[in-house]
């Protein structure tokens, strides 16, 4: 198969790269530079969009990009970044891939969709919550699938990926290595979470399948953050008796802090595991043990 993908030099789109091309996949990357090899062509969502010899042959393109939401505080004009960073290049690579006929189109997405779940369990079947990252992942939706005709569309409503090398662990680790770390409000908020591993293997997963629509890629393992907390603790050997109260996360970390960190999300993989997919982690310490390795 042969595959365009946007956002490759990410996380979590580097990683998907390496493992399709080891399973045998032809992979072209879209980056937003010059081209610097045969396997790259350039392209700008606010200037030539994408070239049409990118996508020649091609079977299918996952769009991976996107101004991380945990970089910094929702000032209103990084709100703006978040959202300039997603729904136009989505809207431009959603019409690329229509015009060129391309069968399969596999964008990002995320479990901020939900909003405040509270102790109920968010399916994909089920409406947005309330708040910025609702509204955000509600219009990058809709910038994915407006137009699509005959297109397979997959969208990848991604929990807080846990992975060795940067995303949540990476702020959290020094925290805790410090013996700082412990729960944050009530500590009984539920945390959802995937493992990179997992989270490329569903890709890839979804990649070969006929599924279409919303896909929760998010472990069914999801716990309250207490538990989390204590998991970190038991994993880095450090103690985890501190707690942070809910005014002091808001106080520091404000928006972000409150819709990331204190909103409950109890998210269930529903569409993967009904298809089949199995997780290489599906418990906390299972991911936790992988990534301190």
């Amino acid at each position: 198969m042969r595959v365009a993908v946007a956002g490759s030099q990410g996380l979590i789109g580097s990683a998907v790269v390496s493992a399709l091309r080891d399973a045998g996949h032809s992979v072209v990357r879209l980056v937003r530079r010059e081209a610097l090899s045969d396997d790259e062509f350039s392209w700008d969502p606010e200037t030539f969009g994408v070239p049409d010899e990118s996508l020649e042959g091609v079977d299918a393109v996952i769009s991976l990009g996107g101004v991380g939401v945990a970089n910094q505080r929702w000032t209103g004009r990084f709100k703006q970044e978040l959202r300039d960073s997603r729904i136009t290049p989505t809207e431009v690579l959603a019409d690329a891939v229509t015009r060129a006929g391309v069968p399969t189109f596999i964008s990002a997405s995320a479990t901020g969709y939900y909003g405040n779940t509270g102790s109920d369990v968010a399916t994909e079947t089920d409406s947005a919550g309330e708040g910025f990252l609702a509204g955000l992942v509600t219009d990058w939706e809709r910038a994915a699938t407006a137009g699509a005709g005959g297109t397979r569309v997959v969208l990848l409503r991604t929990a807080p990926v846990l992975s060795r090398k940067g995303g949540l662990l990476s702020r959290l680790r020094p925290v805790f290595w410090l013996g700082l770390g412990g729960a944050i409000g009530d500590g009984k908020q539920y945390f959802s979470w995937i493992s990179l591993p997992d989270e490329v293997r569903a890709i890839a997963f979804l990649l070969e399948s006929s599924i279409s629509g919303p896909v929760n890629l998010s472990s069914p393992g999801a716990l309250p953050f207490g538990e989390f907390a204590d998991a970190m603790g038991r994993a880095m050997h450090r103690p985890t008796i501190l707690k942070v109260p809910a005014f002091a996360a808001k106080a520091v970390g404000g928006e972000m802090a409150e819709e990331m960190i204190l909103f409950s999300q109890r998210v269930a993989p529903g569409v993967l595991t009904d298809n089949g997919f199995t997780f290489d982690h599906p418990g906390i310490d299972d991911a936790l043990g992988y990534v301190n390795a």
